[in-house]
């Protein structure tokens, strides 16, 4: 999707900052031709975070068969054992000192900051040689403004997980709206379940998905200002879905990545969850060689208000570094990078590039042979495409104290998304960023 005019001016903004930052305009992007110097190969250095578990094709050995295939056109791959705010501080001290790799992993939600400062380089008209490869909203998250950093490699749109046999137990089927799952709930409650659960520790990118879901664009420009709106229609809408819940005690009420979560799912009282398609390869391991195993299904997320669609809960695209001497070879490289689907998915990964990608056989035992990969492509394609993210993104984990005290019943459901509206504002001004009051 192209960017709509009122970003035309958001780009002029960044760049400001971006200059400001590191005082690195001067940062050179090198030729685009097709070898080195004296004829030798051009190196392009990639530094990622791919887990290269057991049964994974590694990254490396993607890596190698590039380099085959491509002598004039060499990459080193380097993966970062650690957390990825520990990545992005070694990226900001590295491409100070002017030794930055070429190519880096980077999360959508980390971009726009990251440009802010200077460590990202647009190469937008090299981006769009291979826009059609990708999903738009995936695309969309590689993008500041008028400039684009890089392409995408993954994406985490929210759907719905569902045990199938419990659903057919109480007469239900998978919901296909809000009022489905709200009427879902009551049913499942009465009979001990739950067919979701309210995860606070998860509120900052679960609940900004949901609002994406429901149609709302949180960041946009106004003239030379940002200007934010986490408040929309659609954030209402969320908003009083979850709070009738939680008033109804319809609802799970604990941490995603606490001991109750999987207790609950394990003794069979969760049988429902809202959550990021990069989820399923790992979802339900704690139900292998149970009674339950291959009882559950993902299916499309509910109609949250905006029709098919859905928003976007992580992922992360490949960026192409300040001071990159060579960023059209890098591009070329990120393209067929990011294109290798079978070999990503294998990884884990929910594939933000186009195209068919073979579902492994932990997947299709754990979802009852269903052809999983596919359901997350279909997602994929239907993620907002109207949902940047702004510079400051990761200070909105305030979103998930508000959420414990909307659990504990010291705030409401919509205090969460009026705490996202506020910290929002101040975080853009503590950059030094114009915003729209």
């Amino acid at each position: 999707m192209a960017i709509t005019p009122r970003f035309t001016r958001t780009a002029a903004i960044v760049a400001v900052g971006a200059v400001s930052a590191f005082g690195l305009a001067a940062c050179s992007s090198g030729d685009s031709g097709g070898s080195g110097t004296d004829g030798e190969p051009i190196t392009i250095e990639y530094l990622h975070r791919l887990p290269d578990g057991e049964g994974m094709t590694p990254a490396s050995e993607i890596v190698d068969r590039w380099n085959a295939e491509h002598p004039d056109i060499q990459v080193k791959a380097t993966k970062f054992d650690g957390k990825s705010s520990d990545m992005i501080l070694k990226l900001e001290t590295d491409v100070k000192a002017g030794n930055g790799p070429c190519l880096a992993q980077t999360g959508y939600s980390e971009v726009p900051q990251l440009f802010v400062k200077g460590l990202l380089q647009d190469v937008a008209d090299e981006a769009k040689k291979y826009e059609d490869h990708f999903s738009a909203g995936a695309f969309s998250g590689m993008k500041v403004g008028d400039a684009i950093v890089g392409l995408p490699q993954d994406t985490g749109p929210l759907v719905y997980f569902y045990n199938e046999a419990e659903f057919q137990a109480l007469g239900l089927d998978a919901p296909k709206t809000l009022d489905d799952l709200t009427a879902d709930s009551a049913t499942a409650a009465a009979a001990g379940k739950y067919v979701t659960a309210f995860t606070p520790d998860e509120a900052q990118n679960w609940l900004s998905a949901q609002s994406a879901a429901a149609g709302d664009t949180w960041f946009t420009t106004a003239g030379d200002e940002w200007k934010v709106d986490a408040e929309g229609a659609g954030s209402e809408r969320v908003a009083a879905f979850w709070q009738g819940l939680l008033d109804g005690k319809q609802t799970l009420a604990t941490e995603r990545w606490g001991e109750g979560f999987t207790a609950a799912l394990n003794d069979g009282s969760l049988i429902g969850h809202v959550g990021a398609a990069w989820e399923a390869g790992f979802l339900l391991d704690s139900l292998d060689d149970t009674p339950a195993e291959g009882q559950w299904r993902v299916a499309q997320l509910p109609d949250f208000g905006a029709g098919a669609m859905s928003g976007p809960d992580g992922g992360s695209g490949v960026s192409v570094m300040k001071g990159c001497e060579h960023p059209a070879e890098a591009m070329e490289f990120n393209d067929w990078f990011n294109t290798q689907v079978d070999d990503l998915a294998s990884q884990g990964l929910v594939v933000a590039a186009k195209g068919e990608v073979e579902t492994p056989e932990k997947m299709l035992r754990q979802f009852g042979g269903q052809d999983v990969l596919a359901e997350l492509a279909t997602a994929t394609g239907d993620l907002n495409p109207d949902f940047p993210y702004a510079p400051g993104f990761s200070t909105l984990s305030k979103m998930n104290e508000t959420a414990a005290a909307a659990v504990a019943g010291t705030a409401s459901v919509a205090d969460i998304f009026t705490t996202a509206q506020d910290t929002a504002v101040s975080s853009l001004k503590d950059l030094g960023l114009p915003v729209a009051e």
